[in-house]
């Protein structure tokens, strides 16, 4: 089969193919690796490889197969996974300049729970620095492209992910998400990408690793092309680390034992806050009239705390790190207890500092909000609020449609002019729901809108099982091809 072909392949096609043996996991493998080679010069996604080991690892699973082994679910699948988590042999650097030569000795939870499924892992990918922004940049290994738009940015933190993901590099990725940073990077590179529930996969072995009050906040995910893919990563992925004391074992539930007639849809077009694009509030109103169209109930909703969600995000996220600074992530490997933002700004701006400016930013202005402590109290609890109150609205089988961000992909730089519109994802953070992020199309420009799916904690099936009829409504992903074909989709 021509390797671009397998490009477009689903992961459940391509484990199915691997089981039937109509292709070879070192076929697989190769074609990925191609790809990978193909478009990352323009998009500088894949940071850090293990071709040849991979290809090793190949050749074992095609032997297993061969002698009729029983094989677990993801057996010789390749996949990348964001420089965040730890992979054996690979450097582990979160975009930091002093963390460029610590190279992971054991691997992170959730790379040991892809191995034992079978998985083959290509490599590591790009994120901002400490992943502490949401386009994704950093002084060591430089800028990530969209695939769609090359002078675009792919979002972050998980940057990387998304665009390699989006371009065919790999069948599946993964990402950690505490503001957006799975979801983003699916909706501004036209990906399928899943938050999963908060505390149902581990950050052990992750770098930043969160205080054990803030590690249900920072969810982790797959980044997917079809809706399909992301249950059965979920199975493998999910349930608690005793080591990381804010997971636990959820039950989770089948999509398709979930009926959509009669499900209860909330569709939100904007907060009230930033003004939200046209497209984006279309793909909105086109998602709930998808899910009408197959019987569900689509109803508004007034949510006034999402006009303060970046606020509540922030002072929750604050609450829960209990002192702890940003600063600390940025000074790893300095020998340094924390960096000191305010003079690495000065030093920034003299060019001599091995630090970017949003992440310098995003530790000053932490330090500036810890003056506000009485107005950050209130802001939490408003947020607590607004859990119980999506708690009461979604019950065991209810969505939320909403937009994941105020536009499709902007310029790169743009982002950090219009700092609030992070709020749409972020919110929902502290709020620990599980949210499927779907494309619905494209815009004029040829780049992917897509919607925010949101169910009820421990109810993953639920935005999985709305999120695949939009899908089949709008036809989901579409292979980015940055070098092959500069045509762009429009709709």
């Amino acid at each position: 089969m021509p390797s671009t072909e397998l490009s477009k392949r689903s992961l459940t096609e391509l484990s199915g193919m691997l089981r039937a043996r109509t292709i070879s996991s070192l076929e697989l493998v190769d074609a990925c690796i191609a790809r990978i080679e193909g478009v990352n010069p323009a998009l500088n996604a894949v940071v850090a490889t293990r071709f040849e080991a991979a290809r090793e690892e190949a050749r074992a699973a095609d032997e297993a197969l061969a002698r009729g082994a029983d094989v677990p679910v993801l057996h010789g699948v390749p996949c990348t996974v964001k420089d965040f988590l730890a992979v054996t042999g690979l450097p582990q650097t979160a975009g930091l300049v002093a963390r460029k030569n610590a190279i992971a000795k054991t691997d992170a939870v959730l790379v040991q729970r892809l191995r034992k499924a079978g998985a083959i892992i290509l490599g590591t990918t790009n994120i901002p620095e400490g992943g502490l922004y949401l386009e994704t940049s950093n002084k060591l290994f430089g800028r990530t492209n969209n695939p769609w738009d090359l002078g675009r940015t792919p979002g972050g933190s998980s940057g990387g992910e998304g665009s390699i993901i989006a371009a065919g590099g790999a069948p599946f990725g993964i990402g950690s998400d505490v503001g957006g940073s799975v979801r983003i990077p699916a909706a501004f590179c036209g990906t399928v990408g899943h938050k999963a529930s908060g505390g149902m996969l581990p950050n052990t072995g992750g770098f930043p690793n969160p205080p054990a009050a803030l590690s249900p906040y920072l969810c982790h995910g797959p980044l997917v092309r079809r809706v399909g893919d992301v249950m059965p990563l979920l199975r493998v992925l999910a349930g608690r680390c005793a080591d990381d004391p804010g997971t636990r074992d959820f039950e989770l539930g089948d999509p398709e034992a979930v009926d959509v007639k009669g499900m209860v849809v909330y569709a939100i077009e904007e907060s009230g806050r930033m003004p939200v694009s046209e497209v984006m509030k279309r793909s909105v109103r086109n998602a709930a009239r998808a899910l009408a169209d197959r019987g569900a109930e689509v109803r508004e909703a007034k949510l006034p705390s999402l006009k303060r969600g970046f606020e509540i995000w922030g002072a929750m996220m604050q609450e829960a790190a209990a002192g702890e600074r940003y600063e600390k992530i940025l000074a790893d490997g300095t020998g340094k207890e924390e960096i000191d933002p305010y003079g690495e700004l000065a030093k920034w701006a003299l060019g001599r500092s091995n630090h970017t400016f949003p992440a310098l930013a995003v530790c000053a202005i932490g330090r500036v909000l810890e003056r506000f402590t009485s107005q950050a109290a209130r802001l939490a609890e408003e947020g607590r609020a607004l859990a119980a109150e999506l708690d009461a609205m979604l019950g065991d089988r209810g969505v939320l449609l909403y937009p994941p961000y105020t536009r499709t992909a902007p310029r790169h730089g743009e982002p950090m002019l219009r700092p609030l519109d992070v709020g749409h994802t972020a919110v929902f953070n502290p709020l620990r729901v599980p949210i499927t992020v779907v494309p619905v199309g494209f815009d004029a420009k040829g780049l992917p809108a897509s919607v925010q799916v949101i169910a009820n904690v421990g109810r993953d099936h639920v935005s999985i099982a709305a999120a695949r009829v939009i899908e089949e409504a709008f036809g989901g992903w579409a292979l980015a091809n940055p070098i092959y074909d500069p045509v762009r989709r429009t709709g």
